[in-house]
């Protein structure tokens, strides 16, 4: 495997590479992705180095795990960790969060998975009142003792959210969107994470692609991408998509973040490398459609660190532009 970074997740006594790859795409619910097209994006990364590959059941129905699974036999040299997500099959009640649907819901990921325990399970951005309930915590604990799983963690929308999910002991990961135009989770997230030993798990790092610079004001997403139909929050949590930015303030902002990186850093690698840096992140997460963005990503781990001037300089952008519309929601 080439050099990239691994960081270690303490409560489950692994490493993972700093860039992971995030396969919501693969489900193809960001437009068609092939079958040929997702085993190259999973060849790209596993040969640029990346050693962790995030899914959910959700994702194409259960079609992102199925792709892992096939591709990872067909790889028996790799060692990758992989971490799925459940929850979201059904009605957003906590009443839902229970013993038995959590046996089920890790029989059917482990079944698409291929594997007998599961690497990592995160609950998928459930409900507020989920994370308080400590008969969740006691069922997932449950999951680890019944070696379904081999430790679990949770996907999350707000901070306080994340700062309640940290302080359940047996948590070994917390999943947030941290990205230059989403920073909340710098001032006390990622400082409590790190004290607690909880790994920190970055998504959307690049705003749904925002960040990347391709787009302008006038680019149309296929009818079937999220990026056109949850603009507003109309199929799930608005912050997933476009980090809940405005996209014609994001596109602006964009444009402006592309110009503060230093001479030569393409966009999406430089936001890949902001994230990487800081305290408390243990893998980022981008999703890649080619395996040309997928061993672009990668490639950001090895880029120099930002400097000084450049993070002041992307700070102020945040506050100047960007904190009245995200700030106070999550």
């Amino acid at each position: 495997m080439p050099g990239m970074e691994r960081r270690v997740w303490e409560r489950l006594g692994r490493r993972a590479s700093v860039v992971g790859l995030g396969t919501w795409q693969l489900g193809a619910d960001w437009g068609e992705v092939s079958e040929d097209a997702a085993h190259a994006v999973l060849d790209a990364s596993l040969d640029a180095g990346v050693t962790f590959f995030d899914t959910a059941d959700v994702y194409g129905d259960g079609r992102s795990e199925r792709l892992i699974g096939r591709y990872l036999r067909e790889r028996p040299d790799a060692e990758v960790l992989v971490a799925t997500k459940m929850g979201r099959r059904v009605e957003q009640s906590p009443e839902h969060y229970t013993l038995d649907n959590f046996r089920a819901w890790t029989d059917r990921s482990r079944e698409n998975l291929g594997v007998d325990r599961l690497d990592l399970v995160q609950l998928h951005c459930p409900p507020a009142a989920v994370i308080a309930s400590d008969a969740v915590f006691d069922a997932l604990d449950t999951l680890v003792a019944e070696e379904r799983v081999a430790g679990y963690g949770v996907s999350v929308e707000t901070c306080d959210e994340a700062l309640a999910a940290i302080a359940r002991p047996g948590v070994a990961s917390l999943q947030i969107i941290l990205n230059p135009f989403r920073r909340k989770p710098l001032e006390r997230v990622l400082p409590a994470a790190a004290d607690a030993g909880v790994a920190v798990i970055v998504r959307v790092p690049l705003a749904s692609g925002l960040l990347s610079g391709r787009y302008t004001a006038s680019t149309v997403f296929a009818e079937n991408d999220h990026r056109t139909f949850n603009r507003r929050g109309e199929a799930f949590d608005q912050g997933e998509t476009f980090s809940g930015v405005d996209f014609a303030t994001g596109v602006e902002a964009a444009a402006e973040f592309a110009r503060l990186l230093p001479e030569g850093v393409d966009p999406a690698a430089g936001a890949l490398r902001w994230a990487v840096q800081q305290p408390g992140v243990t893998t980022v997460i981008p999703g890649a459609r080619s395996a040309e963005q997928a061993a672009a990503n990668a490639a950001a781990a090895g880029l120099p660190p930002l400097d000084e001037p450049t993070l002041r300089a992307v700070r102020d952008l945040y506050d100047q532009r960007l904190r009245d519309q995200v700030h106070h929601r999550w």
